[in-house]
């Protein structure tokens, strides 16, 4: 039997019950996600020069091997060829401002303010003039750099004199990236959040999940679950050196002196949502999500025209978003391969039960009939369209309103869900509970 009517007779006929699941995968990456793909009932293993069904690869495999390789129709992969205009720095700023130049010329003024949501953010050494234009506006005013295509908080630092932009003019700073293949802008001098939410006196960010499964059209799924990442000192400007303080990153962290492996810097999504609703009312919490609903879905818009979309890929995006004391959420940045190396026992198993759903979306097993809002701890959010909920509203006397379909934050009933709606069939070969 040719591989491909092997495989399709593995993914496909289920009710003759006559196959087991047989879906050949790859995975370079040891962490969370080959955990997740060795207990998944009928995926097989392959070596490095083995047909293969399925692909969790780095972007480095991506780059050299995508272009040269032949796809057959069933086959999936976890990154859309060129993933860095969204999640390199410097084309992610470029994508949002022209993506806000079209809204305001096509649109207006009005809908382009639903556009505001990033700071300014200048690529240099290219941007350098318009740069200090800003810079001068604001004397005093705290600025970051950052690498284009370094992630974990590599090459960060936080500047309020020229001078310091002088200094790293000099010293240099292309040779490595331009090796990764970044464009020749290597870094980015951002207007930093001078007045982030803070709690018990420490700046956070937070960690969103997002599932693009196609570009044309555009269908991303919202994860439930997420976290919000603590820095280890209390805030302050008078001291914008201390890496501690600033950056939030897990990997920058755990290098604190003082870093505690048991308890980590991280809060979960339901509990960081149930803090700022005691604290701030519910509809304030419900603004807030909502305009982080709003950030995933422009941006994704920002790059739908330049991003190659291929049926064969998928992606799943770790955004970073920062609030400030006014509960506005500001993009930081996104990235194409999130961290699923834990932190905790928690983190494992938040990441453990992401992972399956991602894969339970992307539907090797051809489980699914296409009409799902929902699927394990995703949501639904957009399908070449806004995705709606249907609400019954009891101040109208049982009329039907509409609410956009996230629920980030909320209560992540996967399995519960999954045995109540019967929304995943059982693999060939297990028995239906």
């Amino acid at each position: 039997m040719s591989r491909k009517a092997s495989v399709n007779k593995g993914l496909y006929d289920y009710d003759r019950g006559e196959d087991r699941i047989f879906i050949r995968y790859k995975c370079c990456q040891i962490n969370t996600i080959q955990d997740v793909l060795r207990q998944r009932p009928g995926w097989v293993e392959v070596k490095d020069d083995e047909e293969w069904d399925f692909n969790w690869c780095d972007v480095g495999w991506l780059r050299e091997n995508f272009d040269h390789s032949y796809m057959e129709e069933h086959v999936r992969i976890n990154h859309f060829r060129n993933h860095y205009e969204l999640t390199r720095k410097n084309l992610m700023v470029k994508n949002l401002n022209r993506y806000r130049k079209t809204i305001e010329r096509e649109v207006g003024h009005m809908e382009v303010s639903k556009c505001d949501f990033f700071p300014y953010t200048f690529a240099l050494p290219s941007e350098y003039h318009l740069f200090v234009e800003e810079f001068k506006r604001s004397p005093g005013s705290t600025w970051i750099m950052k690498p284009v295509a370094k992630s974990q908080g590599k090459g960060i630092f936080l500047f309020r004199k020229l001078k310091d932009i002088m200094d790293w003019k000099k010293n240099g700073t292309h040779s490595e990236d331009q090796k990764e293949g970044a464009p020749v802008e290597s870094y980015v001098a951002q207007r930093y959040i001078e007045n982030p939410y803070l709690i018990n006196g420490r700046k956070f960010d937070l960690r969103v999940y997002v599932l693009v499964t196609s570009y044309v059209p555009l269908k991303a799924w919202l994860y439930r679950d997420g976290f919000a990442r603590f820095s280890n000192t209390r805030f302050s400007l008078n001291s914008i050196d201390d890496k501690y303080m600033h950056l939030t990153n897990v990997a920058v962290q755990k290098t604190a002196p003082d870093y505690d492996p048991e308890k980590g810097c991280k809060w979960q999504m339901q509990q960081l949502r149930r803090y700022l609703t005691a604290k701030h009312g519910r509809e304030k919490v419900e603004t807030l999500f909502e305009e982080m609903d709003n950030i995933f879905v422009r941006s994704l818009q920002s790059v739908q025209k330049v991003i190659i979309n291929d049926k064969h890929s998928f992606e799943l995006y770790g955004y970073d978003i920062l609030l400030d004391q006014n509960l506005k959420p500001w993009l930081i940045e996104v990235n194409a391969s999130p961290s699923h190396t834990p932190s905790c026992q928690e983190d494992y198993e938040m990441k453990c039960r992401l992972l399956e759903d991602t894969l339970n979306v992307v539907d090797m097993e051809g489980r699914l009939n296409g009409w799902e809002k929902r699927v394990g701890g995703y949501d639904l959010m957009w399908n070449d369209g806004p995705v709606f909920k249907e609400d019954l509203n009891l101040e109208t006397f049982g009329s039907t309103c509409f609410t956009v379909n996230t629920h980030l934050g909320c209560v992540n009933d996967r399995e519960k869900h999954l045995r109540r709606q019967r929304l995943l069939r059982p693999f060939p070969g297990q028995k239906t509970t």
